[in-house]
């Protein structure tokens, strides 16, 4: 099976976020790596579990807004590049992050690609929530890595 290389796109749906967060880009990545920690810092998850540390081609579980998802890793360079994906709900999803350290600040980019008949069906407001959402989860990494930095 081949994975995805990166998002579409050209996708109905593309959204790129960015933030700069102060603290060093190994505790950035190793709070957004740690899957069954989400929870914990990204309030918008109501659950998420992987088996073990992540690896291409793993699949791991999480649930928000009431839908469950199962993602599948696609490419990993630890610590600085996760590519994850699949099929939700009719949705097919690709989702990128990206880590690059500068001094104790690390820029995070993430971008996110959803395809399918509910985002052709919808597109205008199925953007305007995959930007909000993305939007929370850096704000919210940005606070969690900020905070254990400080305790480091």
């Amino acid at each position: 099976m081949t994975h995805p290389t990166g998002i579409d796109e050209h996708a109905t749906v593309v959204v790129h976020r960015d933030i700069v967060i102060d603290a060093p880009a190994d505790v950035v990545w190793r709070l957004h790596a740690d899957v069954d920690g989400w929870p914990r810092w990204q309030t918008d998850i109501d659950t998420a579990h992987a088996d073990g540390p992540l690896h291409v081609g793993d699949t791991f579980h999480w649930s928000t807004a009431g839908l469950s998802i199962a993602s599948t890793v696609y490419a990993l360079d630890a610590p600085h590049r996760i590519l994850w994906g699949g099929p939700a709900h009719g949705i097919t999803g690709v989702h990128e992050w990206t880590f690059t350290a500068d001094g104790d600040r690390t820029l995070v980019r993430t971008a996110e690609s959803w395809e399918g008949d509910p985002v052709r069906a919808d597109a205008d407001n199925l953007r305007a929530a995959l930007d909000a959402s993305l939007a929370g989860w850096l704000d919210r990494l940005r606070g969690a890595a900020e905070a254990a930095a400080r305790t480091e």
